[in-house]
């Protein structure tokens, strides 16, 4: 509709100018440039509209409802300017920086074997703490955070455990608008390496941890310290990262010391393959350096036994994921699938010790070299929601022991806890979300992480959400 006003204008100016006599032909030619010069300079603006409008068709499958969308917010966002901009500035509210609060609350019924010890064979343990039979809570959370102002934003998440104590999980804050892609975190915050570590127990799609984030960290590797991390200006995801702490999680031990005894390195890269599929790949390290980290087993008679490892310890971690919703709509159907493979080795000097009455090889204290070398294991699930508010999955993990030697021997030789040995496990899931903010949960488990032990484990969960939470990540 651009065009033919514009020519009329034009037309409207030219002709008086016909009758001006000597200057005429000089006008007229004027006229024209500057005719020419708009519909050139609105064509551009035309192509350019259009090239927008292919690239919504593409993103959200229907042009004309992007477009009115687009319109109608763009007429909203100028309707607030102007109105900000005709009322007189207001002092601001006392209340403008409350934090969001929610409380997650969790809980599960476990029916498992009678067993007080639920190691895994072959690895060192990570302190994983032991589930309990019957009816419990599991990691209910109260989370807050908000922005401090406009360059930092802070988090709060403490959580109630299983043994009715209550811990600090996260506490962390982080730059807004620093510039160049770059943000730092600070404080106590779950590690970006893998792609499990980042999320809370509320956000898995199983009711219990895999064996891989069981033998490397427990649950997953929280550091108190500094984080940087840099999102590069492309097309697709692409974002790097490291981390320096005091190491206070396993695999490493806090020191008492000035500086840092463990850091981190991490690249994650993703994109979308159309509007129903998208993925995300990274790989990480994490070097720490553990200084008396304890833990307790038993030898090779099944006497318990508790020592302590000091020495070097170095993981590599490697992730995929790949998200599937028709036409991006993931609220009728949707499919995940993640898989995670880790490689660790930890070499350094190992002691072991009882003090009991029994005769144990450990009797007296022995303190010999120890290596792990080429530990290594993956985890592969899948969670597929096939109509709304209902969920399958399923996940197999399995670990393999490497070799592991104490004391000039093959480990097993003296801990049994230590034996030569491959755990896995394979776990089958269902759930219903009657909203966003509950979800209950049944699944079995065939577990085989020790030897010589096969158990067959059942759960019952509910997660409900109190109040205002913050969207999980990718």
């Amino acid at each position: 509709m651009l065009r033919p006003t514009l020519m009329a204008a034009a037309l409207a100016i030219a002709l008086p100018c016909l009758s001006s006599g000597a200057h005429a032909d000089a006008n007229l030619d004027a006229l024209r440039a500057e005719l020419n010069q708009m519909k050139q300079s609105y064509e551009a603006r035309i192509q350019s509209l259009e090239n927008r409008l292919k690239a919504a068709e593409l993103q959200a499958g229907t042009a004309e409802i992007q477009a009115q969308s687009a319109q109608s917010q763009v007429q909203a966002v100028q309707a607030q300017v102007e109105d900000a901009a005709a009322r007189p500035s207001e002092p601001t509210r006392s209340n403008a920086f409350n934090p969001d609060i929610s409380l997650i609350l969790q809980g599960q019924y476990s029916h498992l074997d009678d067993r007080a010890n639920r190691s895994i064979t072959g690895f060192l343990p990570s302190g994983a703490e032991d589930r309990v039979r019957g009816f419990s809570l599991s990691d209910t959370e109260l989370v807050m955070s908000a922005n401090v102002d406009p360059y930092f934003r802070g988090f709060l998440n403490a959580v109630l455990g299983a043994d009715d104590t209550v811990g600090v999980e996260e506490a962390w804050f982080q730059t807004l608008g620093l510039g160049q892609g770059f943000s730092i975190k600070g404080g106590r915050f779950k590690s970006a390496i893998g792609y499990q570590n980042e999320q809370h127990p509320h956000a898995w799609d199983f009711a219990t941890n895999n064996l891989v984030y069981e033998a490397l960290f427990g649950e997953g590797y929280v550091e108190d310290g500094l984080q940087l991390k840099w999102l590069a200006p492309t097309d697709i995801f692409l974002e790097f990262g490291t981390e320096f702490g005091d190491g206070g999680r396993f695999p490493s031990t806090a020191h008492d010391s000035n500086g840092f005894s463990s850091y981190t390195l991490f690249a994650h890269v993703g994109d979308d393959l159309d509007v129903s599929n998208s993925w995300r790949a990274g790989l990480s390290y994490l070097h720490a350096d553990p200084q008396g980290r304890t833990y307790t087993g038993s030898d090779l008679n099944d006497v318990g036994v508790s020592g302590a490892f000091s020495g070097s310890s170095r993981t590599w971690l490697a992730d995929f994921v790949w998200k599937w919703a028709p036409e991006g709509n993931a609220t009728q159907q949707n499919f995940k699938f993640s898989a995670e493979y880790f490689r660790r080795s930890e070499s350094g000097e190992l002691t072991c010790n009882n003090a009991g009455a029994n005769p144990s090889l450990c009797s007296g204290g022995l303190t010999g070299p120890y290596s792990a070398n080429n530990q290594s294991g993956f985890y592969a699930q899948g969670a597929y929601q096939f109509m709304p508010r209902w969920r399958v999955g399923y996940r197999y993990d399995q670990l393999f022991r490497g070799d592991v030697s104490f004391n000039g021997a093959d480990a097993g030789a003296t801990l049994g806890s230590l034996a030569d040995y491959n755990p896995r496990r394979n776990t089958l899931m269902v759930d219903y979300s009657p909203s966003e903010f509950s979800r209950l949960r049944l699944q079995y488990q065939y577990d085989q992480a020790q030897q010589n032990i096969d158990e067959n484990q059942f759960f019952v969960q509910y997660i409900y959400s109190l109040g205002s939470h913050g969207a999980h990540k990718f």
